[in-house]
């Protein structure tokens, strides 16, 4: 029985109109390096921060760490006015399906490649948050951990911030691959891809995986989350 649902935030319970992946190229090309879609599409479950230096690398470029923390501002301000220009939205169902795993006692957590500056307000906009009154039990971003995705320490994290201690009673669910890598990292029993992100069903399922479904209002519905 699943004890532990995690969560990705922008594609997976946040409609966030493809702005992280627009931020994120505006963030690479602006030094003068070339990004491909798909090199693009590969990075974007990661660390926000890692994610610029990769893709600069690729683009030919030479990301040394002055360049990574400028062009992590240029990324940051672009998502900013992004996010004033379309707000993010909770996927449709998701708040739903988070009560209900809650409800039937499954301790819910959210993991991002965002770091707090970034992830933090973007939950206040949409009155998500942990503590009592909130809807989440924990929520683990970049800054707390020493490599994101798709190493298993954020993963880890909301399992000692809840006080999970058998990762096989963990689904871990995502709209990227590597957001399903992290999960078959980190040992999870359920791993779950979503496709409310950018990838297609055949896309998703070259990745590792228990289940695809069309989006997290479809967990719930999953016989690992259903107690007897």
């Amino acid at each position: 029985m699943i004890e532990l649902a995690v969560f990705d935030m922008a594609g997976t319970t946040i409609e966030e109109h493809g702005a992280v992946y627009e931020a994120l190229r505006h963030a690479v090309v602006s030094t003068g390096a070339t990004v491909s879609a798909a090199d693009l599409q590969t990075w974007m479950g990661t660390d926000k921060r890692e994610a610029i230096a990769a893709l600069v690398r690729i683009g030919g470029g030479t990301p040394d760490a002055d360049l990574v923390e400028r062009q992590y501002g240029v990324f940051r301000t672009d998502l900013e006015r992004r996010y004033a220009q379309t707000p993010p939205l909770p996927i449709a169902g998701a708040d739903t399906a988070l009560a209900e795993l809650r409800a039937r006692g499954i301790r819910t957590a959210l993991t991002t490649g965002f770091s707090d500056d970034v992830a933090l307000p973007l939950l206040a906009s949409l009155g998500w948050s942990t503590g009592a009154g909130g809807n989440l039990d924990a929520v683990v971003t970049a800054d707390e951990v020493g490599r994101g995705r798709p190493a298993p320490y954020m993963i880890h994290r909301a399992m000692e911030k809840t006080g999970v201690v058998d990762v096989r009673t963990v689904l871990v669910a995502g709209d990227t691959t590597v957001d399903l890598e992290a999960g078959t990292n980190a040992g999870a029993g359920v791993v779950v891809g979503v496709l409310t992100g950018r990838l297609t069903r055949a896309q998703l399922e070259r990745g590792p995986h228990t289940h695809v479904v069309a989006s997290v209002a479809d967990v719930p519905g999953l016989p690992e989350t259903v107690r007897d």
